[in-house]
């Protein structure tokens, strides 16, 4: 008999009253303990926040709005109501057993596995309509408290600070494995519940990577000058344990761009120039970071994309699967989508991508219009073997070898693009073979750091080409997935800033429930203001709540969720890029805005105005060319 799922309700709300990380992971650990290997599996999922194994294509494609129509129905209650116990909370399963009455009425009771089963009848069911009465059936039999967590689980926003990763440490502690173990089998299998059958059975080793489910990426710490990505690499090179040489490559690997290394003595015994010829550089693009996975003999043809979020994105990039279906073997690799003018062999900006994202179908007049590639730099798996544990310089060569092989036949219509990256020039000289095809598989240019002015020259160079900034690798770094250290750094400057008003105020979620903590804001445009964009990170607790007092008492008009608020109140935001947008009567919003600052000491009439905002974007190297 599958355990009770009011069992995991009451966990979940114990683990979101418990701060400190071992005891929450002490209770899990006890309960899985306490379950079959059956429930145990399933209870670990349902505990990471997900309703199915990454492996698994299903998706129970629930938002907010028919939740929402589902706990009315079945609470009685008005949109009044549901608007202001929503707001209370920022979360819909806490308004849900707020709202939801406790019944007398015998139910059917749930379980762990009644829920996993109900879970795929609602994947299985096709729109709304199919959708709803199944959706009712599930919180009908829920007392509240179910009814809380099943909601946030749909909407994979648990909230009771429990990630995967204390969910894996957990499934350690319960079945006496090494938590080293079971991260590599989450990793390698994308499958908790097959995990937690391994770990029952002490069969850990036996988890073998399967291709198409994502991995996690490696990321990069932003740093904001060339000193501070000079000291802050060098202390990472002395900080590492393992050496590697300081060598450059020799000048036939130079014209293969190949950068292989032999080991050496230890960073920490070498000399600060050394050290930082420890350093790969190649720019950072301003595309959406992906992982590309294909090539399998047992699934000829498939190819898959994953976003940074592991989520899929395949079908907003139909050409890139066609293009890698014919992978002579199976390869995982790590890169960006860029849009691409093959005219120019270059990128082109972040805003010609937005269009294709989250589409269903692209249509072949956006494909021409908006050609993509995948830029590789880095090479996760080839042929079966897994390479996360091999140093960036092994990782990198047998990448070009890669390239070199598979690019050719991943040609499309357009120009032909062969990537050659060359030691003294950070982008790739790239040779016009035919007007007929280019290569929709492109290597990321890369080269070896030899001094800080060789860094800020190809900062300058990077943004000139359209793209971010650049990256800043050790060579002997391992593919760490999920982790942010040193060994991988992003030179990335803000654009400029900007002295804006804001115009509304809306209430955030989570734990910034019951506080306007999203400020949308404005510049000036002779005597009116125009939006340019929404902000919610920078400021501190304290001045949140500062500002949402204040915002209550100087509301305009209550919009619900939204206040329009009288526009005295300046920030300083900082922000990426300029985009055109439709969205602002402005005509443009700002890309990634942040808050750098309250401006007491600035009055309204001080502010930017939409000139500068143009004077901006005109300067902007990546901007979108405009038809004329």
């Amino acid at each position: 008999m599958s355990a009770p799922f009011l069992q995991f309700a009451q966990l979940c709300e114990s683990l979101a009253a418990t701060t400190g990380k071992l005891e929450k992971r002490r209770l899990i650990a006890d309960w899985l303990r306490s379950l079959s290997a059956d429930d145990a599996g399933r209870a670990a999922l349902f505990l990471s926040g997900r309703a199915f194994p990454e492996t698994d294509p299903r998706n129970l494609n629930l938002g907010g709005s028919i939740l929402s129509k589902a706990v009315a129905e079945l609470s009685g209650a008005d949109q009044d109501a549901m608007r202001a116990a929503y707001r209370l909370h920022g979360d819909l399963g806490a308004a849900a057993f707020d709202l939801l009455p406790g019944s007398s009425q015998p139910k059917a009771a749930l379980t762990l596995a009644s829920v996993e089963s109900a879970f795929g009848e609602l994947a299985a069911a096709r729109g709304p309509a199919a959708k709803l009465p199944l959706l009712l059936a599930l919180l009908g039999n829920a007392s509240p408290m179910e009814a809380k967590f099943l909601i946030k689980l749909v909407l994979g926003d648990m909230r009771i600070g429990v990630k995967q990763s204390l969910v894996e440490e957990s499934i350690a502690d319960a079945y006496v494995a090494e938590a080293s173990a079971v991260r590599r089998a989450a990793m390698l299998t994308g499958s908790l519940p097959g995990v937690v059958g391994l770990a029952a059975a002490g069969r850990l080793e036996a988890a073998r990577m399967k291709l198409f489910h994502p991995l996690g990426f490696m990321l990069a710490s932003p740093v904001a000058s060339v000193e501070e990505a000079l000291d802050r690499f060098a202390q990472e090179i002395r900080d590492e344990q393992a050496g590697v040489s300081a060598v450059a490559p020799d000048e036939e690997q130079n014209a293969a761009g190949a950068a292989s290394l032999a080991p050496a003595a230890s960073p920490a015994d070498l000399p600060p120039n050394l050290a930082l010829r420890e350093a790969q550089m190649e720019d950072k693009y301003d595309g959406i970071r992906a992982q590309l996975h294909g090539g399998d003999p047992e699934q000829p043809g498939r190819v898959a994309l994953f976003s940074r979020n592991r989520e899929e994105i395949t079908a907003s990039f139909p050409e890139l699967a066609e293009a890698f279906a014919a992978l002579e073997l199976p390869l995982i690799l790590d890169g960006e989508v860029l849009a691409w003018d093959p005219a120019q062999s270059r990128a082109l900006p972040f805003s010609s991508l937005q269009q294709r994202l989250g589409r269903k179908r692209v249509t072949d007049e956006m494909r021409q219009r908006v050609p993509v590639v995948f830029m590789a730099f880095d090479l996760l798996s080839e042929n079966g073997e897994l390479l996360l544990d091999r140093p960036l310089s092994e990782r990198r060569e047998r990448l070009e070898r890669v390239v070199g092989s598979q690019s050719p036949i991943t040609l499309a219509s357009g120009r032909s693009v062969r990537s050659n990256p060359v030691q003294g020039s950070l982008f790739a000289a790239v040779e016009d073979a035919e007007d007929e095809a280019f290569s929709r598989l492109v290597l990321a240019p890369a080269m070896r750091l030899e001094s800080g002015d060789q860094l800020e020259q190809a900062y300058i160079e990077a943004r000139a080409r359209g793209n971010e900034g650049v990256m800043l690798k050790a060579c002997h770094s391992l593919y760490q997935p999920g982790r942010r250290g040193l060994a991988w750094l992003k030179l990335k400057r803000e654009l400029a800033t900007l002295d804006v008003v804001v115009t509304a105020a809306e209430y955030g979620h989570g734990k910034r429930a019951g506080t306007l903590s999203d400020y949308t804001f404005a510049v000036r445009d002779g005597d009116t203001l125009k939006n340019v964009g929404k902000a919610y990170s920078g400021l501190t607790d304290a001045e949140i709540d500062e500002l949402t007092a204040f915002f209550l008492a100087h509301t305009l008009e209550d919009l619900g969720h939204v206040r329009t608020v009288d526009p005295v109140v300046v920030l300083e935001v900082a922000f990426n890029n300029v985009m055109r947008s439709e969205r602002h009567a402005s005509g443009f919003a700002l890309r990634f805005p942040r808050i750098l600052r309250i401006r007491i000491d600035k009055p309204v009439d001080e502010i930017d105005t939409l000139a500068r905002v143009e004077e901006i974007y005109a300067s902007q190297p990546d901007r979108p060319v405009e038809a004329g």
